[in-house]
C-alpha cells in the first residue's frame, strides 16, 4: 500500500491508504514506426490503455524527425517499411541520438529472414514477431526497460 497525504480546507490533515494497483505509473512515451495503419491503430489503442503515450510515424524518415525533437522511452520499430526500413532507421538514430539505441524493440512478420536476423544479432536487439498479442508486447517493453535499468546489454 502506498500512503498519500491529502489536505482539505480544514486544519485537519488526513492520510488515506490507496492500493498500489490503483496508482498508475507515470506514462512512458513510445515512438512507433509502423506503415500498416490498421495494425498501428490497434497497437496504439492497446498501449494507450496501459498508460503509454504513443507517437506513430509511417517511415524511418518521419521517425528521424521525431527523435531530433524529443527523446522517447521506447522505440517500437517495424523492420520492413517502404523506402526507409528499420535497420536504416536504427543506424540513423545511432548517429544522431545514440543513447536511444538501447530503447529499441523491433517487430516483423518476416521470420527467418537472414538479413534481419543478422542485423538483430549485430545490434543485440530485441525482436517481437508478428502476429503477437498485446500482453506479449507489454512483456517485451518491460524487458527492454529492465535491461536498460540494469545496464545489461540487450
Amino acid at each position: 500500500m502506498m500512503r498519500r497525504r491529502y489536505c482539505n480546507m480544514s486544519t485537519v490533515e488526513r492520510t488515506y491508504e490507496i492500493p498500489d494497483d490503483l496508482i498508475r505509473p507515470d506514462p512512458k512515451s513510445i515512438l512507433m514506426l509502423e506503415d500498416d495503419a490498421s495494425l498501428a491503430e490497434v497497437l496504439r489503442n492497446g498501449l494507450e490503455h496501459h498508460n503509454y503515450i504513443v507517437t506513430r510515424v509511417r517511415s524511418g524518415a518521419e521517425g528521424v524527425q521525431c527523435i531530433l525533437k524529443q527523446d522517447y522511452d521506447f522505440l517500437l520499430c517495424d523492420m520492413i517499411m517502404p523506402g526507409f526500413p528499420g535497420d536504416m532507421f536504427y543506424r540513423a538514430v545511432e548517429r544522431v541520438r545514440p543513447h536511444l539505441c538501447r530503447r529499441f524493440l523491433f517487430m516483423t512478420g518476416h521470420s527467418g529472414d537472414a538479413q534481419i536476423d543478422a542485423f538483430i544479432r549485430s545490434v543485440r536487439g530485441l525482436m517481437i514477431w508478428k502476429p503477437f498479442q498485446l500482453h506479449e508486447l507489454l512483456q517485451a517493453l518491460k524487458a527492454v526497460a529492465e535491461k536498460n535499468a540494469s545496464g545489461a546489454t540487450i
